[in-house]
């Protein structure tokens, strides 16, 4: 299993909101090229990266910080938040982003979607962010009445390789994830699921990669210090 550690940003610094809440946020480094750098010798080759400005504003704001991401070696980049046009997705693979999520936008515009996975393939993901097993759209603050799991397998099959998908319920409040949710998306075959929200003990680690979950995000937990990257890396990479 694959590793993400997470760094969301809003105004160029490295923050965490708790639950998806823009007026519960925590500035944790206003440089996050360090922090990358940091995971990336904590022996994370992957980083997940989120535009939470642009995620609810519909507009790219971070993007020189993460081109200065993009700059650093080894690490493979997904990235996400208010990418709602071509233009933008091609914008941040010409930056060096390896992996752009849609989010929003793969609900409001499919034909977005279908073009994107047409012309760029598994280089594009769709992140699913649900609350009360119900779509969030735009930065979490617009509630649908989506059912989040028959939504992923719609996505599979449009074509979507990887879903990122977030229980905004276990998010930043360090309670551990919902180890259910990911038993039912595990079992939708040719879709590769990142979990996301709450993975704050090495048993949660545990319990996805034996699953056979493709890869796991980490965020608040790291920066709190309640769990060791390096050994999170370590833990995923072994085999059960």
């Amino acid at each position: 299993m694959e590793i993400f550690p997470a760094i969301d940003l809003i105004s160029g610094q490295a923050v965490r909101l708790t639950k998806g809440d823009y007026g519960n946020k925590k500035v944790y480094d206003s440089d996050p090229v360090s922090v990358a750098k940091r995971f990336l010798q904590s022996g994370a080759n992957n980083l997940h990266v989120v535009d939470l400005d642009g995620a609810k504003s519909g507009e790219i704001v971070n993007m020189p910080c993460i081109e200065k991401l993009c700059r650093i070696d080894g690490l493979f980049i997904e990235v996400g938040g208010g990418i709602r046009t071509m233009d933008r997705i091609e914008a941040y693979l010409d930056l060096g982003v390896d992996r752009v999520i849609l989010g929003t936008a793969a609900v409001k515009n499919p034909e977005l979607l279908d073009e994107a996975i047409s012309k760029y393939g598994d280089k594009i993901a769709v992140g699913v962010d649900a609350h009360d097993g119900k779509v969030a759209l735009s930065g979490w603050i617009e509630r649908t009445e989506l059912d989040s799991v028959s939504f992923c397998k719609e996505l599979r099959d449009k074509g979507v390789k990887t879903v990122i998908y977030t229980d905004i319920a276990k998010d930043g409040a360090m309670e551990g994830t919902n180890r259910e949710i990911y038993k039912v998306l595990n079992g939708i075959e040719g879709l590769s699921i990142v979990a996301s929200g709450g993975i704050c003990f090495e048993e949660d680690v545990v319990a996805l990669r034996d699953m056979g979950i493709y890869a796991a995000i980490i965020g608040k937990a790291i920066y709190e210090g309640a769990i060791d990257l390096q050994r999170a890396v370590k833990l995923a990479r072994t085999e059960k």
